[in-house]
This record gives C-alpha cells, structure tokens and sequence, in this order.
C-alpha cells in the first residue's frame, strides 16, 4: 500500500529514532509532529520545537498540555537557531528531525519558510545527528515563494556527498494543485 505524505513521513521517522533520542521539530505549526516525536522518543528523549509564530508556539503548547506530554521544549525563534538552544548532551543524542514548509494553515500566508534558514538549520542539523538519523522535509510548495524553495532544496539535496548521505524524494505525480513530497536526509554509517 502507498503511503500518503504525513503517514509516510512519520514512517521514516520512526525507523530512525529510537528512544532517549533527542528530535527536532523544526517546524512546530499545530503541534502535530511535536506530539508524535515526543511519544516516538517517550520520558528518556526530548523534543525541541521551533516556531516563528505566536500561534504556532501556542497551538503547540496546548496540545502538549492536552496529551500530558512534558519531554519537550517549545521556543519561539528561527530553526537555523537551533545550537543556541540545545545542549552538548542533548545535541549528541541527536536522532532525527521534521521541516513542514510553507506557511502555518489557518493563518498568515505570507509568512512562510524560506530556503535560507531551512538549509542553514539541515547543514547544522546535519553536522550534529547521530549515524543513521533522518531529516524528513514535507514540502509545501503550491505558495507565493514555495517553487523557490522547493527547487533551491532539490537543488542543495541533489548536492549532499552519497557516501555521507542517503537522500530520498517521496511524492505523488499524478495530483493536481502541487502536492506537497518528502525530501528525506539520512546519515550514513
């Protein structure tokens, strides 16, 4: 059976990060991915999430709070800031991390994410993350600036050394209205 995006992408992620690991949600919106990391990695693991948005943070928060999920840190700032935020112990415990790009549904459309920062924070994620930990970015592009970032990003993964990196692109070709895909990064032994 073919996996729809965010299914698939919580696949990746659970292959990849075990408990005890710290995660990243790069990407907090609604609080979605926050509570399916914090559960995958459960009391011993942590979740740092980030978010520009107040709503964002907000939404979060709450739906932590309703899952009774208390292994995590939500911060309101820039995921290409993430190393001001971790610590060494948790930085090398680092397993696995999720980017939902675009922009927050059900709010401002003109604040969106951009290719600068989210490359920025994979390098850094990247250079930090244990052997055989992922990356999984679901790339939303049918916005104002989303082809731009979505060809700068193919264009950065297709560059990633493949003795280093295995890099895998998952998306529907035969839907209409730009379907989101996944660019997923994982670390090589």
């Amino acid at each position: 059976m073919i996996r729809g995006i965010i299914n698939y992408s919580h696949y990746l992620l659970g292959e990849a990060i075990h408990k005890g690991d710290t995660v990243i949600d790069a990407t907090c919106g609604n609080g979605h991915d926050t509570v399916f990391l914090s559960k995958l990695v459960g009391e011993t693991g942590h979740v740092f999430g980030f978010d520009i948005q107040d709503k964002a943070v907000n939404n979060t928060k709450e739906r932590l709070s309703e899952n009774q999920l208390t292994n995590t840190t939500i911060i309101k700032d820039s995921h290409s800031n993430f190393i001001h935020h971790i610590s060494v112990d948790k930085l090398t415990r680092l397993g696995g991390a999720i980017f939902n790009l675009g922009y927050l549904p059900g709010s401002d459309k003109s604040i969106i994410t951009r290719s600068e920062s989210t490359i920025l924070a994979i390098e850094g994620i990247l250079s930090h993350m244990k052997q055989n930990g992922i990356v999984v970015l679901v790339v939303y592009h049918g916005h104002q600036g989303g082809e731009k970032e979505k060809e700068q990003l193919l264009r950065y993964t297709r560059l990633l050394d493949q003795k280093q990196f295995h890099v895998l692109c998952y998306g529907f070709i035969n839907q209409k209205n730009d379907p989101p895909f996944i660019l997923a990064i994982q670390k090589r032994n």
